[in-house]
């Protein structure tokens, strides 16, 4: 029983326990002791009293069917594709051919199937791909949280356009699908941002109509936040922590003028100006992309 409760982050069943050659009345003597903990109706904890990290999505996996699977946002999660890792309060669950009722705590989604290519395990639980898994969460998320999940998974390999594209042509009429295949096909790669402030800046961008920027690029030999590369423009967000000690400071002041000895201008946008004049910071960086470069 602990060898199999290991591998399952510390949750068994009791159909496992039974094909281990547990009775039903020796399984019961450890619920009643407290070598057993119930999750789930026939899904216990063996002998925890801290509950492993994982033991939540494993033991919803295996309460719900011999064939689910983890999906939607708790498969995000556990892929590490949400831009923030909020941890969803229910886990969802995907199964297939059969009709798996009601359970606490547990999101229960039905799908005709699962093809090939969409399942695999995560964390040693059974779980849709990444490719799958996007295409899941494309009608529960904005599309500014969409595109970061995209981003997130193909800065990492978990997948890529062409492969999220096949996926969705199996499944055309899934809904928010729509929104997934328009980002893909929208001609600019999806970005990934790092901050509240970042965030609230490339919106800002977008939405007055200026040059898309690279995102968090490197570039000889440091990470800028946003950079226009033809126009030799830099932009540096500095959010509500920025400079927590004079070291930071100066670090940061030495990247700036190794940078503008290359020729690149640099402007540093803060928090209040994202927030309280979002405008006139606008305007500024307008006038310098439309400026000669050095």
């Amino acid at each position: 029983m602990t060898r199999l409760a290991a591998r399952q982050h510390g949750v068994v069943t009791r159909a496992q326990l039974r094909g281990a050659g547990f009775t039903n009345r020796a399984i019961d003597r450890r619920l009643e002791s407290g070598r057993l903990h119930r999750v789930h109706r026939g899904v216990y904890l063996a002998g925890h009293v801290v509950t492993p990290q994982h033991a939540r999505e494993m033991s919803a996996v295996l309460a719900v069917a011999p064939n689910a699977v983890l999906s939607h946002r708790s498969a995000a999660w556990l892929w590490q594709l949400l831009p923030y890792p909020a941890r969803p309060p229910s886990v969802d669950v995907t199964v297939w051919g059969r009709n798996a009722g009601r359970k606490p705590g547990i999101r229960i989604h039905r799908a005709n199937a699962l093809g090939p290519g969409e399942t695999r395990t995560c964390q040693r639980i059974p779980t849709t791909t990444p490719a799958r898994t996007l295409i899941d969460l494309a009608c529960q998320v904005s599309a500014r949280e969409l595109e970061q999940a995209v981003a997130q998974a193909q800065t990492r390999g978990l997948t890529s356009r062409r492969h999220l594209l096949a996926l969705l042509a199996r499944h055309p009429g899934r809904r928010g699908t729509a929104a997934l295949r328009a980002l893909l096909n929208g001609g600019s790669a999806a970005v990934l941002t790092r901050s509240e402030a970042e965030e609230r800046f490339l919106a800002l961008v977008r939405k007055a109509q200026l040059p898309a920027p690279d995102v968090n690029v490197g570039l000889a030999g440091y990470e800028v936040d946003f950079l226009w590369r033809e126009e030799r423009l830099i932009v540096e967000v500095d959010g509500f922590a920025f400079h927590s000690s004079r070291a930071a400071f100066e670090r940061d002041r030495l990247r700036d003028a190794e940078l503008q000895a290359q020729g690149f201008r640099i402007i540093r946008v803060t928090w209040r100006q994202i927030v309280d004049h979002p405008e006139a910071m606008l305007v500024r960086i307008a006038r310098t992309l439309s400026g000669p470069a050095r």
